[in-house]
């Protein structure tokens, strides 16, 4: 076939932008990219058109449609390398017959992205001075560090300051963490400003001097000391130690799905169970389960779901379990894709037996074996457990929990139905932490959220399963943090060019 001029168009909730033209070629690579705000918690849909230009006219629907594609935003950032490739499928309205074959592939486009550093990058540093300027009469000095950050008008903002290190001309100040966007606004070669001061009770401080620098050139320290001379009527230097740190593509998430199948559900067949299968709409279960993990998948590489029940009798014997395979299989638990936990959930609903205790310990014990094999910060478990009622086993689920906070894992419980909820809240450490024989919790690692606050009042599910998973899973990138600070592991350096996420297309 005849090479042609290229462009795509990007949708984005609204159309959002083109690409430029790349004449007379069939494997065109654009230049230009598209700048998002990225929310982890949030599905953010895309959607990719392609087009032939023949003239130029700024009406779309003047040129030749090529195909499209749809994605989400996390699904690319989640993917290898940030790098997602997706077969162009035709639009079955397109006018030319050959292009508007239904089911007819029509070449991959590739869609890379990055996240822009003033997100979630922190520095860590590590600051020394030499000779100071002696400024108390009966002393030395009381050296202290002020950070400023340069606006746009040539202004500076303060950012941080040292501790205050008593009567020395040689200060050693300890180890600070900021993040990138607080010292730059995540521009690398923005001026910063850091003044040193001899520190009065009064607050009438002494300046000492002066010097300037840029985080780019701080991040140089990574591998030596960065030397400032302090520039004032006085003498002296100070050493910067600079790490830069991002936890960007360090971690794969594995989700695991845990489904409460005590009796107090009702019974399933019934249109009042909780576990009720409507042939019109999906039921508080499902909808949990699909609005987590439609967005959790996009960071799950092999998109393979360890799915659990609990509190139900097995066939054939009628034995109660807490922690069995949705699937059946005892040897892999492993679902394929959020729409494969969902055809082993109902498959379950027709084979066991709804029964009791609500019991939490088992399978929070199961993940976090699995979580305590690999430490090292490559991974981090994620447990999503849907229940109807109060927790039987409090006093085992809170040692699980207390143990589980110190391993890469977090937990998310839904709870689903009118029930009370109170002591749910107990789990949930946001006020206080979580205790087991006296025993605090390392971490706050449970969200606990009763899914009734989220429904729409109007009906519509999909309002209410977004409202849900926004809320549930705005915590896991600082937990995830959270973790890895706890253990000391360094993050990847690199200098990329916020939460913003740069998309880049070729084919």
């Amino acid at each position: 076939p005849q090479k042609q001029s290229n462009s795509i168009s990007f949708c984005y909730n609204a159309p959002f932008g083109r690409t430029e033209v790349i004449d007379n070629t069939r494997n065109p690579d654009f230049v230009r990219k598209f700048v998002l705000d990225f929310f982890f918690e949030e599905k953010q849909n895309l959607r990719f058109d392609v087009y032939n230009v023949d003239s130029r006219s700024c009406n779309i629907s003047k040129h030749d449609f090529l195909g499209q594609t749809f994605c989400t935003l996390g699904e690319i950032i989640g993917s290898r390398g940030g790098r997602l490739e997706k077969t162009l499928s035709p639009n079955k309205q397109s006018n030319t017959a050959e292009i508007g074959i239904p089911g007819k592939k029509c070449g991959i486009i590739i869609l890379t992205a990055e996240e822009l550093s003033n997100c979630r990058d922190i520095a860590t540093m590590q600051l020394c001075a030499n000779k100071l300027d002696k400024k108390d009469f009966f002393g030395k000095s009381d050296p202290f560090l002020v950070f400023y950050r340069s606006n746009e008008d040539g202004t500076f903002t303060i950012c941080h300051k040292t501790e205050v290190i008593k009567n020395t001309l040689n200060p050693v100040w300890q180890p600070f963490t900021i993040p990138v966007r607080a010292l730059c606004n995540g521009d690398y070669d923005r001026t910063v400003k850091v003044d040193v001061y001899d520190w009065d009770r009064d607050g009438s401080h002494d300046f000492i001097g002066e010097f300037t620098t840029s985080y780019r050139e701080l991040s140089r320290g990574q591998n030596q000391f960065n030397v400032y001379e302090v520039r004032h009527e006085s003498k002296g230097v100070v050493c910067c130690f600079s790490v830069h740190s991002s936890y960007e593509d360090l971690v794969t998430l594995n989700f695991t799905v845990a489904i409460d199948f005590t009796a107090s559900n009702g019974n399933p067949s019934q249109p009042t169970s909780l576990h009720y299968m409507s042939p019109y709409q999906m039921n508080a279960y499902a909808m949990a389960l699909k609005a987590v993990g439609e967005i959790i998948q996009d960071y799950d590489s092999d998109k393979l779901f360890p799915a659990y029940g609990f509190g139900a009798k097995l066939p054939p014997d009628g034995k109660i379990s807490h922690a069995f395979p949705l699937n059946g299989d005892s040897d892999n638990s492993n679902c394929v894709g959020i729409e494969g936990v969902l055809e082993a959930y109902f498959q379950s609903l027709r084979t066991v037996q709804l029964y009791g205790p609500t019991n939490f310990a088992p399978v929070i014990n199961k993940v976090a074996n699995c979580a305590a094999e690999i430490t090292d910060g490559s991974q981090y478990f994620v447990l999503l457990m849907i229940t109807d009622g109060v927790i039987s086993d409090m006093v085992q689920t809170k040692e699980a929990v207390v143990n589980a906070a110190s391993l890469p894992m977090s937990i998310i419980i839904v709870g689903v139905g009118p029930a009370e909820f109170d002591a749910m809240e107990e789990l949930d450490g946001d006020e206080v932490r979580v205790s087991s024989r006296g025993r605090l919790a390392e971490r706050d690692i449970v969200q606990f959220v009763p899914f009734r606050d989220y429904i729409d009042r109007s009906g519509n599910q999909v309002l209410s399963m977004a409202r849900l998973a926004k809320d549930v899973l705005a915590e896991i990138p600082d937990q995830v943090v959270s973790f890895m600070k706890s253990r000391g592991i360094e993050p990847r350096p690199a200098l990329s060019s916020s939460p913003l996420a740069e998309v880049h297309q070729h084919m």
